[in-house]
């Protein structure tokens, strides 16, 4: 029987509390941390849907001939075991890949992580690889944390908000609706940097619709207003930077409209842009996957950073470098080490201090070779690596370059697939374990500013189904022998003593409210604004960078445009929880593609007629919606469904640094798609 206990909901990286209200049968906001009113957003308030869903997982599944047929537990572990000690013994345990969860909790991601160095590997990854380990690689380069520099609560205190390659009006509704917008209504201006107009741009006074992959000219087109025009804080760059010289000589030579235009944006409103944010007292950047997801999206991130430290927006409230996180746990399964180069605390695998102070508290050493990315591995499916566990996440579908994506699954020699659905990756899994839901489960997740938050169980996994905790316990103890703590607040308990920045929080201390990392052992209290006096690198200056243009991945012939895939409001991720919503998908029941009224009309496209949009790497099908917010020669998608399952098209060339694909930037043909004739 269901109760009502405080949670958090299962989306995006806000961290809303949500709990079951029995009168309703369904979920209910309470008055958390971050949604202080209990508001919540069409999916946090859909979120009970999942729960007691007809699909769920009940049961573990073996392959036997080809098909997948109910098991018990003992059956499943037993082939687990089995198969893992072979494909390690045979080939080592760097053959072998864990893809951890951004969707679940901080226990969890822990105790994977915990397991593949166990091993013997540090291959382990979750998915902030595919939406801000680019992010996360320039900040932590540049500022010493990859993570929001300020809080929720503070950021209402700018005079201008430059919001880049991010929609939080629908991506992270409540932090726009409670946040952002209140301010706005205060007379902070906006500059909104998209290739399209969304609901965002609705509230921006000023938009540049960047042309896909051409950030970096418009950011150091912007800087060098900022330094032609004398807005540069000279006393922060004086004490807190390093290489302004540098950077000036490389700006004092640009071409400021012509750099404008080259990404494709007007020089009088990318002038006004850069004035106003120059000129603002306190003025705060937010950050998302349109920055981040491209062949050079860190060098997109490095451009972004020299705005702030130019102009001395750092260390105070109202300000900073804000990246917004897409899953509710995506900044805690970084944090607790789910990342193949990083130990828990983002302590590198290559320091020898750092994996010895681990090793007191593991009772073994952790390898010192940084492992595979998620995508690297993909790449090296039915090669170097032979064994996989998918945990929580669903890569057929989210990964890019999707055909060659189901070509490398079917190339495994074993894999596990640790999910609540039958997802489109349980059709490549030998075996499959039945987990929990957010309502099933306890312990903490860690939301987009940095908040520590505690996950309360409502009610029993259905039928055979377990505790994702209680199976990754199983798992550990099967495959690399480790007695796992039998609780999420002694798994906590530990990974606190070796994740510094959360060294000094506790169950109790968090309570029904939140923690907020750095929290280290001994402090009252986390801290709210970064780099006041010092950046976390514990250096007291931050360098400039001088950025040049990378091209895109595609080049885009006469007859191409570019698909950008983003988020919608209604939908979430792969879908494979929000497709399952009745309320969900009556708000947005399938994709569309649009395009502008010009490209439309060259190709004889109506609206609402189905288009075939293909490359070299694949092709689908999908309905034209044509509509002037998206930039002439760019076509936009979402990757929340199967029909289409747009990743066919987006390209996985990887960002030399974060190992991120692009995802932003795909050269695709559109044609109309032939109408099929009826028999006669």
């Amino acid at each position: 029987m269901a109760a009502s206990s405080e949670s958090v909901c299962p989306y995006c990286g806000v961290g809303c509390g949500i709990r079951y209200d029995a009168d309703r049968g369904s979920a209910v906001g309470w008055n958390g941390p971050v949604n202080t009113r209990g508001e919540l957003c069409p999916k946090g308030a859909a979120a009970w849907d999942v729960v007691d869903h007809d699909e769920r997982l009940t049961t573990p599944l073996v392959r036997v001939n080809g098909r997948l047929v109910e098991a018990t537990w003992d059956e499943a572990f037993d082939r687990i075991e089995r198969e893992f000690s072979r494909v390690v013994a045979d080939h080592g345990p760097d053959s072998t890949f864990f893809f951890s969860s951004s969707n679940c909790t901080n226990e969890e991601n822990y105790l994977l992580q915990k397991t593949a160095r166990a091993l013997g590997t540090n291959n382990v990854d979750n998915c902030a690889r595919l939406c801000h380990a680019s992010t996360v690689a320039a900040m932590g380069d540049r500022f010493g944390a990859g993570a929001m520099t300020n809080s929720l609560s503070d950021l209402g205190e700018a005079d201008v908000f430059l919001v880049t390659g991010a929609n939080p009006a629908e991506q992270h509704p409540v932090i726009f609706r409670s946040y952002l917008l209140p301010a706005l209504k205060s007379g902070t201006t906006m500059i909104h940097v998209d290739p399209r107009e969304n609901q965002t741009t609705k509230a921006a006074d000023i938009h540049l619709p960047v042309k896909p992959g051409f950030d970096i000219p418009l950011l150091n087109a912007m800087a060098a207003v900022v330094v032609e025009e004398g807005l540069v804080d000279e006393a922060f760059v004086a004490e807190r930077t390093t290489g302004f010289e540098t950077l000036r000589e490389s700006l004092s030579g640009l071409d400021i409209d012509a750099e404008a235009e080259r990404a494709g944006v007007d020089p009088t409103d990318l002038r006004a842009a850069a004035s106003a944010y120059g000129e603002a007292d306190r003025a705060a950047v937010f950050t998302g996957m349109g920055m981040s997801q491209h062949h050079c999206g860190t060098d997109n991130v490095q451009a972004l950073i020299n705005l702030p430290l130019l102009t001395g927006n750092v260390g105070k409230a109202g300000t900073g470098v804000n990246p917004l996180r897409g899953q509710n746990n995506v900044q805690g399964a970084g944090d607790v080490g789910a990342l193949p180069n990083v130990l828990p605390g983002y302590r590198p695998v290559t320091d020898d201090d750092a994996r010895a102070a681990v090793a007191d508290v593991w009772g073994f050493e952790p390898p010192a070779l940084p492992g595979l990315t998620e995508v690297e591995a993909t790449h090296r499916f039915g090669d170097e690596v032979r064994a996989a566990y998918v945990f929580g996440e669903n890569p057929a579908v989210t990964e890019p370059n999707a055909n060659r994506v189901r070509e490398a699954f079917e190339s495994l020699d074993f894999c596990v697939v640790h999910d609540v659905f039958p997802t489109e990756t349980v059709e490549f899994a030998d075996v499959v374990l039945p987990g929990s839901v957010w309502a099933e489960k306890s312990g903490t997740v860690t939301n987009t500013d940095r908040q520590v938050i505690r996950m309360n169980r409502n009610v029993a996994p259905p039928g055979d189904a377990r505790a994702d905790l209680d199976i990754l316990r199983e798992f550990a103890a099967r495959v690399a022998g480790l007695d796992a703590p039998a609780t999420p607040e002694g798994v906590f308990d530990e990974l606190r003593r070796v994740t510094p920045i959360y060294a000094g929080m506790s169950y109790d201390g968090i309570g029904a409210g939140s923690q907020r990392w750095p929290f280290p052992e001994g402090a009252t209290e986390g801290t709210a604004i970064l780099h006041a006096d010092a950046f976390e690198s514990g250096s007291k200056t931050a360098p400039f960078r001088v950025v040049e243009h990378v091209d895109p991945a595609d080049p885009v012939a006469d007859d191409e445009l570019v698909l950008v895939t983003g988020r919608v409001l209604q939908q979430f991720n792969s879908g494979a929880l929000t497709r399952r919503s009745g309320v969900l998908m009556r708000m947005r029941g399938e994709d569309s593609l649009q395009i502008h009224p010009d490209d439309a009309a060259a190709r004889g496209i109506d609206d609402g007629a189905t288009v075939r949009v293909e490359n070299d790497r694949g092709e689908v099908a999908v309905a034209a919606e044509v509509t002037p917010a998206v930039r002439r020669g760019t076509v936009f998608a979402t990757f929340h469904y199967v029909d289409p399952l747009v990743n066919r098209l987006t390209g996985d060339a990887l960002d030399p640094v974060a190992k991120i694909p692009e995802y932003k930037h795909s050269a695709v043909r559109v044609t109309v798609e032939p109408e099929v004739a009826a028999d006669d």
